[in-house]
């Protein structure tokens, strides 16, 4: 995941507008960020390293945000998270097309939109059935990997079943089914791992719980 990476830089108070950024024109503030910037950071960023170190696991966590829809809590406290004024994110269709979500994330984390999504370090992904292929994202170089797309993907449900995984921070195999499928992902998943090191990684977001997919997790089987 190409996070801007360490426990360090979740205290840099995501959840305010950075650099004491004034509201936008006509005077509407967005949406209230996180309520302790620090220790919220801190506790999200702990939790979606975990994800990531242990592919596939799903891992509790709760969100009091209240984002613009369709942004979800959960998604939101992510960006929040790893988002700043160094990373440009894109936004799909939905997102695109509600302009309070990109007045939040732009207010709370100094982010840089981009309609190109081979360019964006993140990419929100609000509706999973319409996620588009995997190769048109960011796959970074053999020389930086790590300059690829990390795509937080909103779904409904994470479940231990279905799909399953091998490969570092898996100890044989484990299962992970997200609700709704993101679409083509099966072949999009096991085509990206070809890929590697190159290749973009996947937060998958529910209600109340996250999972990551790393570039380096096989998709062995399970439907």
């Amino acid at each position: 995941m190409t996070a801007r990476g360490s426990a360090q830089d979740a205290t840099r108070a995501p959840g305010h507008s950075p650099g004491g950024q004034a509201p936008a024109p006509g005077g509407q503030a967005p949406a209230p960020g996180f309520a302790d910037p620090v220790f919220d950071a801190q506790h999200v960023f702990r939790v979606l390293m975990e994800a990531m170190a242990h592919p596939a696991s799903i891992l509790p966590l709760e969100s009091t945000l209240t984002p613009p829809a369709p942004l979800s809590p959960l998604a939101a406290s992510a960006l929040l998270t790893l988002a700043d004024y160094e990373t440009t994110l894109w936004l799909d269709e939905p997102a695109a097309h509600a302009p309070d979500v990109a007045r939040f994330l732009r207010f709370h984390t100094g982010a840089r939109l981009t309609c190109d999504p081979a360019q964006a370090t993140f990419a929100l992904i609000t509706d999973a059935r319409a996620l588009p292929p995997l190769e048109t994202f960011g796959q970074g170089s053999l020389t930086y990997p790590d300059r690829s797309t990390t795509l937080v993907i909103q779904v409904d449900q994470l479940k231990p079943a279905g799909w399953t995984f091998e490969g570092p921070g898996i100890e044989t195999s484990r299962a992970l089914t997200p609700s709704p499928r993101p679409r083509r992902f099966e072949q999009g998943w096991s085509e990206n791992h070809a890929r590697f090191p190159q290749g973009v990684d996947v937060m998958l977001t529910a209600a109340d719980a996250v999972a990551a997919l790393p570039r380096s997790a096989q998709r062995t089987g399970g439907v």
